[in-house]
């Protein structure tokens, strides 16, 4: 019989996977916790199996996926009063896309552990563009043998898959991708900024700098949107400081202190209005406005 998939958690990034597993042919039934989210209702309309418990969509299911916001979110769904450990046969393989941090991973893997259940971290990169073309980079953590299993529908949904070691190691991996996120935006953003104070068009310095050494997945896929103003969200301000914030509580006493200039620089998008929901390329709203108040001193 073929195997069958639960997908837990249908947002930005949840939908288009879940979309990707369905059109490589694999059975998929989904649940999300707002049965009135848009994107769920863009999976129903392609056939996709709505369920309306998590009950419903992990009994019998043979792997379980999850994609959702944070550590108590994932608790939740995983292993809360109505989650998943409680409902899925004994062996299904629960695999989390989620970013938790690598503590949380190995507590969610312990727990699940006790009800002969299996668990993979595996957290993604590559924003909505990477998740509507099935062009995700996942980092796994877990056993080898499970993610060697797990590996085909990971295909589906990523072009770049990494096992990186046991349970957590996925996460830690993404933390250290999520620093670069961060560093990477407030380069991005200071270039714009240059530019436009030097008088030369940001989408030429884009043009020019992305092909050369200071080429980056930010300068090609969100340069031209700040440029554009269109902070529309393919990974929200919001969850870019959750993301930062799990960095900081990983890092015992180890100072980094551009991802302190990061950090401080999304704090301080946070403050303008519906930053939070906007795109991490939102940040340029401050240095645009610092920019305006520059040209009105002078």
């Amino acid at each position: 019989m073929p195997k069958t998939i639960a997908f837990l958690g249908i947002g930005v990034m949840g939908a288009p996977m879940a979309l990707n597993l369905q059109q490589n042919g694999y059975p998929v039934i989904v649940w999300n916790r707002s049965a009135a989210s848009s994107y769920l209702a863009k999976v129903a309309a392609a056939g996709v199996p709505i369920a309306a418990t998590i009950a419903e969509a992990v009994q019998g299911a043979d792997y379980i996926f999850s994609c959702v916001s944070d550590v108590p979110d994932v608790k939740a769904v995983l292993l809360g009063d109505t989650g998943v450990v409680h409902f899925a046969k004994p062996h299904a393989l629960v695999i989390d896309f989620s970013t938790i941090g690598p503590t949380a991973a190995q507590d969610v893997a312990k727990t699940l552990e006790t009800k002969q259940l299996r668990f993979l971290d595996a957290p993604v990169s590559g924003g909505d563009i990477g998740a509507k073309n099935g062009t995700l980079t996942i980092m796994v953590g877990g056993d080898r043998s499970d993610f060697d299993e797990a590996k085909p529908y990971l295909e589906a949904m990523g072009k770049n898959i990494y096992h990186c070691g046991p349970v957590g190691s996925g996460q830690a991996v993404k933390l250290c991708n999520q620093v670069l996120c961060a560093i990477h935006m407030v380069a991005l953003c200071e270039a714009i900024a240059l530019a436009q104070t030097q008088g030369i068009d940001p989408n030429l310095m884009i043009d020019v700098c992305q092909t050369g050494a200071a080429g980056s997945w930010a300068i090609a896929n969100l340069g031209r949107k700040i440029t554009a103003a269109d902070f529309r969200p393919g990974f929200m301000v919001k969850h870019i400081l959750k993301d930062l914030r799990l960095v900081n509580e990983n890092l015992a006493d180890l100072p980094l202190p551009g991802l302190a200039i990061a950090q401080q620089k999304f704090q301080d998008t946070a403050q303008l209005a519906d930053a939070l929901e906007q795109g991490t390329q939102a940040m340029f709203r401050t240095y645009d406005s610092l920019i305006k108040i520059d040209s009105q001193s002078t």
